[in-house]
């Protein structure tokens, strides 16, 4: 980005932050400022057309061709817990796409792609950095997942369904060149996993092909995927990851301003 769009991004914000003469030492800067969030609402990622999706849900258990138990998911030992209970995937037994027995705590609307971002709780995946486009917006620590609750945009038969990526999966974690880079599914059996809250909506079966893409919270309509969930920006804002990329912005703003208006009391009179 040359520096006069940058100037044109951010001197909207600027011009509208209030001049509050503080006391004590200058303090620096920093050299760079934090990205712009409003840049990336609009931004159109690529679809991963014709994708074979299988149905998964919260509290499934071991058996068949799933081996491992989602009573907690690649980032969240207390998956189940946190959603409230047993994701029941019997049609019977839901209402309003959400378990009849209870409210879920997390969106039920959630997907599995086969990606980890992280090697554990300290570590990225050496490649993640690089492969991932938002990454470098939120800079995260070592080992905090930036996929986890990214939103996804799903496309069956003329419908459109909207999720947020909770889990990896099918089968494999670490298939970076399929989930960003746009090659076929390493494993061909299935390239994304979708809870039952996805396949009532989109009225789709188990090995049946969809289209998908990532989507910025920004371009995400109200639907029921806006229904529920401590995890979902639509009822908590604080968890939308911008929110803390504004407020940088802002203070960066807010201090560059304190500085041009300490460098100009500091000026000798003409």
């Amino acid at each position: 980005m040359t520096r006069l769009l940058l100037i044109a991004i951010l001197m909207p914000l600027w011009a509208s932050l209030p001049v509050r003469a503080q006391e004590g030492p200058l303090v620096t800067s920093p050299t760079k400022a934090p990205p712009n969030p409003y840049q990336y609402r609009k931004t159109v990622y690529p679809w991963r057309r014709n994708i074979t999706a299988t149905i998964f849900w919260i509290g499934e258990k071991p058996g068949g061709q799933n081996t491992t138990s989602n009573h907690h998911s690649s980032w969240d030992g207390e998956w189940a817990k946190n959603y409230g209970g047993y994701d029941d995937p019997d049609p019977k037994a839901r209402e309003n796409f959400a378990p009849r027995a209870f409210r879920p705590g997390l969106n039920p609307f959630y997907v599995a792609l086969p990606y980890n971002d992280c090697l554990n709780h300290r570590l990225h995946r050496p490649e993640a950095s690089r492969v991932i486009p938002w990454f470098s917006r939120y800079n995260p620590p070592p080992g905090e997942s930036i996929c986890k609750g990214r939103w996804i945009q799903l496309y069956y038969r003329g419908k459109v369904c909207y999720a947020q990526w909770e889990d990896c999966g099918p089968w494999v974690t670490d298939d970076w060149k399929y989930v960003f880079n746009g090659h076929p599914p390493r494993n061909n059996r299935a390239g994304i996993d979708v809870s039952p809250s996805v396949r009532d909506y989109l009225g789709l079966k188990s090995g049946e092909k969809l289209h998908w893409r990532f989507v910025e919270f920004g371009g995400v309509p109200r639907g029921p995927w806006s229904w529920y969930g401590s995890n979902n920006p639509f009822v908590d804002p604080e968890v939308d990851p911008d929110v803390a990329v504004v407020r940088r912005l802002y203070q960066y703003l807010e201090q560059k301003r304190l500085e041009e208006f300490r460098r100009k009391q500091n000026q000798p009179p003409r």
